[in-house]
């Protein structure tokens, strides 16, 4: 006769099993076999069992869905693969491009086929399975580190925590993209405002502040889903050949996928797909902004491979913008933190594409003056990729007697220091520098943000209270702060205050990519920040690079090198930079990974002319990815110039120094080990 405790723990886990099952049917197959009440009765006898043998607790119980006890911060997960981005089509020519490109390099003319999607306007997040359990969950972050959402990603139904049947593999990890439904989403603002609650903007912005939730128990209450798109990283075990097998097994596992999912042959096919869903587009109940199309043969995609940051064998083909008319109520000024003074639209609210917008980016006085912009006008805007408004003309037979011109100030809106403008630059700047509380403000708030410092709880209001109350001053007076100071600050208790420390305190550990983004430095974002860190290996040569040599590195022309090596080479910087790490900032050097092919380390290539076979950045990735410095300019220390179609006036520089010269194909053959 088996012991009470093994009967109980049979229970356990048959209800367990019973859950999980009728979950399946419910969120993802959406074929419930029991009644909500009858499934309320089996989910409340497996609480009561738990919670009378907490012996058996299990965190990927069903039970768990309901949300833990408050994290204190969220941890980092390096992506073992990384979660890349996707080139953009915004038009049939780029996807007859882009197909072109695939056979190009595939070498061959015969049909491709392609798996297309309708592209989810949510959150990509991974989810990793060991043994067919969740034990992992995490954003994608800037695609190579991502915050650990498990907490967060167990309270969401469409999450299996278990794998349905055997046949997967060991250790896999599956990605996909979490969203709220429109009507879910309506629901959740309409009890948010009858409790008197904040109310979201769109269900984007909601799904990303529910995911990053501390309090896993409020992630619980937000109907959030999700659909799986691909898999990363696959160990003890094999999926199918094809992209959309994988789809299917996936969908046999437990996991949604999308059901407007197809796998269609040749561009023209796609561009079918792409009509057919923009207009069933209003129709769904999910936000999409366009479609994804993914070459489906998976040792094809394995041929093509991948550029620096996204596949060759996968698109993105972008939605228009939508478009809509209002009027421009004023014209505001904004100081940014590198003094940037930026026109801002207030707009009389209109809805686009389910958000109300009444505010607009102007950029600078140059796009002002293109409008012919006066305050009054009734305005076109547009939602550009669905996400950041903007305006795109003027309708000047609608203009008012009593409109007025958009005129720059002559001092900061901030500060009151004067407005200066350089030669040969469309943007006017504060002539203060740090000394403006603003800029001060705007750098502070920076460094701490989610991609760079990432210090928890460090929000706009407290960073405001901080600078005012005369606390800090530059970035570095952060890791100085004490207990006793930010205590008497109003809304600031000693545990809020312990908390705010601690966070500070573990900021200190970081990376180089995220040092030199929380720098500040103009025109200098997150991708080109990482370039820096890789090309560079450690600030130290970083700080004491050239203007030529950091043209040197992807994505860094001329005049963002000047303002890089401007940065470094003022004093006050070189200061603030030497107390953060005199403070305990500190990081891993970044170290390249090798890659097969050539050692090419030290070695300064040219290219000039059109490339045929290669695109000009995919030559120029993959000799950066071997240790080549590609310039834009010849001299008697360049190593060799590739020379395409058409090459001018730098092929005939090479020729008169005598600097090797080599032909496309002469390239291709010396990337493949020749």
């Amino acid at each position: 006769m088996s012991k009470p405790s093994e009967k109980v723990a049979d229970e356990i886990a048959r209800l367990r099993d019973q859950i999980h099952y009728h979950n399946h049917l419910y969120h993802t197959l959406d074929q419930p076999e029991l009644s909500d009440a009858e499934f309320d009765a089996v989910f409340r006898r497996l609480q009561g069992l738990e919670s009378e043998h907490p012996q058996f607790a299990d965190e990927n119980s069903p039970t768990r869905r309901v949300g833990g006890a408050p994290l204190t911060a969220f941890t980092q997960v390096a992506h073992e693969r990384p979660m890349l981005s996707l080139d953009n089509a915004f038009g049939a020519e780029d996807m007859v491009d882009f197909e072109r490109r695939i056979k190009t390099r595939l070498d061959s003319q015969e049909p491709v086929s392609f798996a297309c999607e309708p592209k989810i306007d949510g959150v990509a997040i991974s989810l990793l399975y060991e043994g067919g359990r969740l034990v992992r969950a995490a954003t994608r972050g800037d695609g190579a580190t991502g915050e650990n959402i498990t907490e967060n990603a167990r309270t969401i139904s469409a999450v299996p925590l278990n794998l349905m049947g055997d046949e997967y593999p060991y250790r896999l990890e599956v990605r996909g993209e979490a969203y709220m439904s429109l009507s879910g989403f309506a629901e959740m603002n309409l009890q948010a405002e009858a409790e008197g609650e904040k109310v979201f903007a769109n269900p984007r912005n909601a799904t990303a502040g529910s995911l990053r939730q501390l309090d896993s128990r409020l992630t619980a209450k937000r109907p959030l889903t999700m659909f799986c798109y691909s898999v990363g990283v696959v160990e003890g075990g094999t999926l199918p050949e094809e992209h959309s097998a994988i789809l299917e097994a996936l969908r046999r596992w437990g996991f949604r996928t999308n059901p407007l999912t197809e796998v269609v042959v040749g561009v023209d096919a796609c561009n079918d797909y792409f009509a057919r869903l923009q207009e069933i587009r209003p129709t769904l109940d999910y936000e999409i902004d366009g479609c994804v199309f993914k070459v489906n043969n998976i040792a094809q995609q394995v041929t093509l491979g991948f550029l620096t940051r996204t596949p060759r064998w996968a698109i993105a083909h972008k939605f228009p913008a939508e478009e809509g008319v209002t009027r421009l109520l004023d014209v505001e000024f904004q100081v940014g933190r590198t003094g940037a003074i930026t026109p801002v639209a207030r707009l009389e609210p209109i809805k686009l594409a389910g958000v109300t917008i009444s505010n607009a980016t102007l950029h600078n006085m140059d796009e002002v003056s293109r409008l012919g912009l006066a305050v009054g006008d009734m305005v076109k805007i547009q939602r550009a990729g669905d996400v950041i408004p903007k305006i795109v003309g003027v309708l000047p037979e609608l203009r008012d007697t009593d409109s007025r011109e958009v005129a720059l100030p002559a001092v900061c809106p901030a500060c009151g220091s004067g407005i200066v403008q350089p030669e040969g630059e469309v943007i006017a700047r504060c002539s203060s520098g740090l000394s403006c509380s603003a800029q001060r403000k705007e750098s502070i708030r920076h460094f701490a943000s989610r991609l760079a410092l990432d210090i928890e709880g460090l929000g706009d209001k407290l960073v405001e209270q901080l600078v005012d109350e005369g606390l800090i001053e530059t970035t570095g007076d952060l890791f100085r702060l004490t207990d006793e100071p930010l205590v008497a600050l109003p809304r600031m208790g000693r545990k809020s205050v312990s908390n705010l420390l601690a966070a500070i305190e573990d900021s200190k550990q970081t990376t180089l990519t995220r040092f030199i983004y929380a720098l500040g430095i103009a025109e200098v974002g997150e991708a080109t920040a990482r370039n820096l860190a890789m090309h560079f290996g450690d600030l130290g040569p970083l700080r004491d690079a050239s203007v030529e040599s950091l043209q040197e590195v992807d994505d860094v022309g001329p005049i963002v090198a000047e303002k890089i090596a401007s940065f470094f080479g003022q004093k006050n910087n070189q200061i603030v930079m030497d107390q953060l790490i005199a403070l305990g900032v500190q990081w891993e050097p970044e170290i390249v990974e090798t890659v097969p092919g050539p050692d090419l380390t030290g070695e300064k290539v040219v290219l000039t002319g059109t490339l045929r076979t290669l695109t000009r950045n995919d030559a120029k990735s993959q000799l950066q990815t071997l240790g080549a410095k590609v310039s834009g300019s010849v001299s008697s220390k360049t190593s060799f110039v590739v020379a395409g179609d058409a090459a001018g006036s730098k092929l005939t520089k090479a020729q008169e120094l005598g600097v090797r010269v080599l032909s496309e194909q002469e390239l291709i053959d010396l990337l493949e080990g020749g």
